[in-house]
C-alpha cells in the first residue's frame, strides 16, 4: 500500500514539475518571440527609416550647394530616388510589424508629418528646377518649415524607437523573471520530492523488512518440521498479505500432514484390497479371453456362410435379370403377332367388302341380261342371236353371284377365325406383360436379398474386427493386471515410507484436523481411486 502511495506521489510531483515547466517555457518563448519578431525588428526598421530620411535631406541640401546644373540635377535625382523608392519600402515594412495602440498613434503622427514634409520637399525641388528662383527663397524654404518638419519627424521617430526599446527591455525582463521563478519553483519541488521520497522510503522499508523477517522465521520453522508457529498480522498491504498467505499455508500444512498421517493405514489397506482385486480380475480376464476366442471362431464360420449366401443371391439376381430380358423379348414378339393378326383381320374385312361389290355387280348383270332377253324377244328373228348372248351373260352372272356368295362365306369364316386368333394373341400379350412384371419383382427382391447379404457380410466382418480388437484389449488388460499387482506392492512400500516422513513434522496438541474425504469413503473407494490414479485404462476396464 505504501509503495503504491509512494509511486502515486512521485508521479504527481513529476506531473506538477512538467506542467509548471511547460507553462514557464511557454512564457519565456512568448517573450523571446516578442523580442525577436516585434521589438528588435521595429528598432532596426526605424533606424532604416531615419537613415533614408537623412540621405534624402542631405541630397536636397547638397543640390543647393552645387555650382553646376549637372551636379544639381544629379543630387536631385539621388534625392528623388531615395524619397520615392527607398522610403516607401522601409515605411511599409515598419507598418506591418506595429503591435500596440500607442505605437500606432505615434506612427500616424509620423505619417502626417512625413506627408507635409514631402509637400514642402516637392515645392523645393520645383524651385530648383525653375532655375530662376532666388537663392534666398530656396534657402528659406530649405531651412524654414522644412527643417522644422524634419526635426519633428526625427523626434517622432526617436519616440517610436524609445517605445520599442522599452518594449524589448520589458520582454527581456519578463523572460528573465520567468526564468528566475522557474528556477525557484523547480528547486522547491525537487527538495520537497527528495524529502517525501526519503520519508516514504524509510516507512516502506520498515513496512517490508519487519513482515519479511517474520515470514523468514515462519519459513525456517516449517523447514525444520515445526508447524506450531503463530504470529499476529497487522495492516492490509502486500507484506501483510504475504504473512496471511504464510499463515494460511501453515494451517493447510497442519491439516494436510494430519490427514496424511491418518490416511497412511488406509493406503496400506487399499493396497491389500487392490492385490486381491487384481487376482480376481486376472481370473475373469482369462475367462473373457477364452470366450472371445470361441466368439471369433463362430464369427468366422458365420461370415463364411453369409458370404456363400451373398454369392448365391448374386447369381440368382443375374438369372432373374436374364429371365426378365427373355420375358420382355417374348412380350415384344407377342405384341408383333397381335399387330399382324389385326392387320389380317382388316384385310379380310376389305376382301369381304370387295366380294359384296362383285355380288352386286353380278346381280345388276343378271338384270341387264333379263332386259336384253326381253328386248331380243321383241325384235323377233333379228334379235335371236342377241338373245343367245344375253342368255350366256345371264348364266355367267348367276355363276359369278354363286361364286361371290361362296367366297363371302369363306371370308366371313376366315374373319371370325382371325378375330378369335387376334383375341387369343392379345390375351397372350397381356399374360406375357404380367409375367414380365412378376419377373421384374422377383429380380428386385433377389437384388435386395443380394444387397442385404453383402451388408450382412460387411457387418459381420466389422464385428469380427471388433472381436479381434476386444481380444487384444483383453490381452492388454491382463498385462495391466500384472502391472497393477506390482504397483500395489510398490504402493504398500511407499505408504510405510510416508509414515516415516510424516513423523518428522511437529503438530500442535490441540490441532484436530478433519478426516480426509477419501478416508471416510471406505477401503473399497480408496482402492478404486488409487487404481484410477495409477492405471486409468485398467480402471475403465
Amino acid at each position: 500500500m505504501f509503495s503504491f502511495l509512494n509511486i502515486v506521489l512521485d508521479h504527481t510531483l513529476l506531473l506538477c514539475l512538467g506542467l509548471f515547466g511547460i507553462v514557464q517555457i511557454r512564457s519565456i518563448n512568448y517573450h523571446a518571440n516578442e523580442l525577436g519578431t516585434n521589438w528588435l525588428p521595429s528598432v532596426r526598421v526605424l533606424g532604416d527609416v531615419r537613415a533614408v530620411l537623412n540621405n534624402g535631406r542631405r541630397a536636397a541640401l547638397r543640390s543647393i550647394l552645387e555650382a553646376t546644373p549637372e551636379g544639381r540635377q544629379r543630387q536631385l535625382a539621388l534625392q528623388k530616388s531615395t524619397m520615392d523608392e527607398q522610403l516607401p519600402k522601409v515605411v511599409s515594412s515598419y507598418e506591418q510589424i506595429i503591435s500596440s495602440t500607442e505605437e500606432r498613434r505615434l506612427y500616424d503622427i509620423f505619417r502626417a508629418q512625413l506627408d507635409n514634409y514631402r509637400i514642402l520637399e516637392r515645392r523645393f525641388v520645383a524651385l530648383l528646377d525653375e532655375g530662376g528662383a532666388s537663392t534666398a527663397a530656396v534657402n528659406a524654404l530649405a531651412t524654414g518649415d522644412s527643417a522644422k518638419l524634419f526635426a519633428d519627424m526625427t523626434e517622432t521617430l526617436a519616440q517610436l524607437v524609445k517605445l520599442n526599446e522599452d518594449g524589448g527591455t520589458a520582454a527581456a525582463a519578463a523572460a528573465s523573471a520567468g526564468y528566475d521563478r522557474a528556477i525557484l519553483v523547480f528547486s522547491i519541488l525537487i527538495a520537497f520530492s527528495l524529502f517525501c521520497g526519503l520519508t516514504l522510503a524509510v516507512v516502506v522499508t520498515r513496512s517490508i523488512t519487519q513482515p519479511l523477517a517474520t515470514g523468514v522465521s515462519v519459513a525456517s520453522a516449517v523447514a525444520r518440521g515445526d508447524l506450531t508457529s503463530s504470529f499476529h498480522i497487522q495492516g492490509r498491504d502486500e507484506p501483510a498479505a504475504l504473512l496471511q498467505a504464510l499463515q494460511h499455508m501453515n494451517g493447510q500444512l497442519v491439516s494436510m500432514v494430519g490427514q496424511v498421517r491418518d490416511s497412511s493405514e488406509s493406503i496400506a489397506t487399499g493396497a491389500a484390497e487392490i492385490a486381491m482385486g487384481n487376482a480376481d480380475l486376472s481370473q475373469r480376464t482369462e475367462q473373457q479371453a477364452g470366450s472371445l476366442e470361441e466368439t471369433a471362431a463362430s464369427m468366422e464360420e458365420l461370415s463364411s456362410t453369409v458370404k456363400t449366401n451373398s454369392d448365391t443371391a448374386r447369381e440368382a439376381n443375374q438369372l432373374a435379370a436374364r429371365a426378365t430380358q427373355a420375358a420382355e423379348q417374348g412380350g415384344t414378339i407377342v405384341g408383333s403377332v397381335v399387330e399382324t393378326m389385326q392387320a389380317i383381320a382388316a384385310s379380310s374385312n376389305k376382301i369381304a367388302d370387295i366380294t359384296g361389290v362383285i355380288d352386286s355387280i353380278a346381280f345388276q348383270t343378271n338384270i341387264l341380261a333379263l332386259n336384253a332377253a326381253v328386248e331380243a324377244a321383241r325384235a323377233g328373228e333379228l334379235g335371236r342371236g342377241f338373245a343367245v348372248v344375253a342368255s350366256e351373260v345371264r348364266t355367267l352372272a348367276q355363276r359369278s353371284a354363286q361364286a361371290a356368295k361362296e367366297i363371302k362365306e369363306l371370308i366371313t369364316d376366315s374373319v371370325a377365325k382371325v378375330g378369335n386368333g387376334s383375341q387369343r394373341a392379345g390375351e397372350a400379350g397381356r399374360s406375357m406383360d404380367d409375367i414380365v412384371a412378376q419377373v421384374r419383382q422377383v429380380g428386385t427382391l433377389i437384388s435386395e436379398i443380394a444387397n442385404a447379404s453383402a451388408e450382412q457380410s460387411s457387418g459381420i466382418g466389422q464385428i469380427g474386427e471388433a472381436v479381434n480388437h476386444l481380444d487384444q484389449v483383453t490381452q492388454q488388460n491382463a498385462a495391466l493386471v500384472e502391472q497393477s499387482a506390482a504397483a500395489a506392492a510398490s504402493l504398500r512400500s511407499q505408504s510405510e515410507q510416508l509414515n516415516t516422513l510424516v513423523a518428522v513434522f511437529k503438530l500442535q496438541a490441540q490441532a484436530t484436523p478433519a478426516a480426509p474425504e477419501w478416508r471416510s469413503q471406505g477401503p473399497a473407494r480408496v482402492a478404486s481411486a488409487l487404481l484410477h490414479a495409477y492405471h486409468p485404462a485398467l480402471a475403465a476396464a
